[in-house]
């Protein structure tokens, strides 16, 4: 056997790539890479704009030429940063390397000392992680959730007066429309996006132990936990003024788990939208030139929601582990966390991969109105509920004398199937008050569903 060309050992690279690669930009290693050099180009100038550690300001054209470095990082880059970091065995120390000979190039080596001065390698590593995954989740991941509930929302408006029977424990239930249901979802996901939107994205610039004590010892007159949070923030994150040598990483344990959370609902959707399929209630639009099953041609197979389903289950997988994990470092730091983060990218792929999949699958299914009508026509039990509470409100108010109204509708329904007509005539016969009878006769399973159409109002407006 003839081995193989080099190949790609996670789908996400190989089958899923279309699907995934905008992650690539920011959660790669050369995302992450590019995100250090923009960390030590931007502590350079810095320090240098404000004249410390025996520095003076560079003319404005050397700072844009500077900044250039890191916006315009790409394969050349990538791979010099290979070649360095294939001697250094250290990557951090690749970066600075690599920012010191593009200091050179620019004739900027008067200031070569400065890069990377009185860092950890922690201090730029966390807040590239900070910078990338802020990008990541803000820029790719957020969208593609929110046009997920912007297509669900449109369902939930355009079905909010369906009527479908529900199916609690599988068995036929208290009628609902199939506009509510969906509307309970796009509510929770949006609970969800809130929590997610509010992260905050922190990061530490304090040395070896958190302590300033390579910065004190060199420049004792300056206040640097004040220089440390003007940085960090001149960045657009959150400064944490109290680490060990690493950002503790909490902020990502709880970003990941509100992530996971949100995919979990995905989930029970997912396995809600294939039940629909399975009995009917949705109808699924067969797409030209695709194939259901290799051998079955009838077959229109749910795959996207199957598809979903599994990928939602690796990324919450990943994302526990990732939020498990990231929280403890032994004593003052420990490099758990440094391959752990590397798999950020691959449990956001999953997930990513999941809404994409989701966004497609919603626009190939179609509520089947009349199987919904049929339905709730075939189940005229449902009404029992209705018709036992009437009788006790009217026993309640003296308009009755019916014991105990609940036993009576159960020996009439359970676990038996009745017609419109058999329950009328039930009705007809109750002792109860004529305005409570009226309004059970004309009551069927398709107008049995409460408010729901107006509890759709509920969802926020967008």
């Amino acid at each position: 056997m003839s081995p193989l060309p080099p190949q790609p050992l996670s789908p996400l690279d190989g089958r899923y790539r279309a699907a995934v690669e905008t992650l690539g930009e920011h959660l790669s290693e050369a995302g992450l890479n590019r995100a250090r050099v923009r960390v030590e180009v931007e502590w350079l100038v810095f320090l240098t704009e404000r004249g410390l550690l025996g520095s003076a300001p560079l003319d404005p054209e050397a700072v844009r030429a500077l900044r250039h470095v890191a916006a315009e990082f790409g394969a050349p880059e990538i791979e010099r940063l290979a070649e360095l970091e294939a001697t250094t065995r250290h990557d951090v120390k690749a970066v600075e390397y690599l920012v010191r000979e593009k200091l050179a190039d620019l004739g900027l080596t008067h200031v070569a000392e400065l890069v990377h001065v009185a860092c950890t390698s922690e201090d730029v590593n966390n807040l590239s992680y900070a910078l990338t995954v802020r990008a990541a989740v803000t820029g790719v991941w957020l969208p593609k959730l929110r046009d997920v509930v912007a297509r669900l929302r449109e369902i939930a408006v355009a079905e909010r007066a369906t009527p479908m029977l529900s199916r609690t424990h599988g068995q036929p239930a208290t009628p609902t429309t199939f506009g509510k249901e969906i509307a309970v979802v796009v509510h929770r996901l949006e609970r969800q996006i809130r929590r997610i939107e509010r992260t905050e994205y922190l990061g530490k610039f304090s040395g070896a132990t958190g302590t300033f004590s390579a910065h004190v010892v060199t420049d004792p007159e300056l206040d640097w936990p004040a220089i440390s949070r003007e940085f960090v923030t001149s960045l657009g994150l959150d400064w944490n003024p109290l680490t060990t040598q690493i950002e503790s990483h909490d902020w990502q344990a709880e970003l990941y788990t509100a992530i996971a959370h949100a995919g979990r609902i995905l989930h029970n959707l997912c396995t809600d939208v294939w039940t629909y399929i399975s009995i009917g209630y949705l109808a699924q639009i067969p797409q030209a030139g695709a194939t259901g099953s290799s051998t079955m041609p009838h077959k229109v197979n749910p795959i996207r929601f199957e598809n979903a389903e599994a990928n939602l289950e690796l990324s919450a997988a990943l994302l526990d582990s990732l939020s498990q994990t990231l929280v403890t470092s032994r004593l003052q730091r420990d490099l758990t966390d440094s391959t752990t983060q590397r798999n950020i990218g691959v449990a956001l792929g999953h997930s990513l991969l999941a809404l994409d999949n989701i966004r497609r699958g919603l626009d190939e299914i179609a509520v089947a109105h009349p199987v919904l009508a049929a339905d709730l026509d075939g189940n005229w039990e449902v009404l029992g509920e209705a018709i036992q509470t009437v009788i006790r409100a009217e026993v309640t108010a003296g308009r009755s004398s019916i014991a105990d109204p609940y036993a009576l509708l159960k020996e009439l329904t359970r676990g038996k199937r009745i017609t419109g007509d058999d329950l009328r005539a039930f009705v007809d016969g109750l002792d109860i008050g004529d305005a409570a009878k009226a309004r059970l006769l004309a009551l069927t399973p398709a107008t049995y569903v409460g408010v729901a159409d107006a509890l759709v109002d509920h969802l926020p407006e967008v």
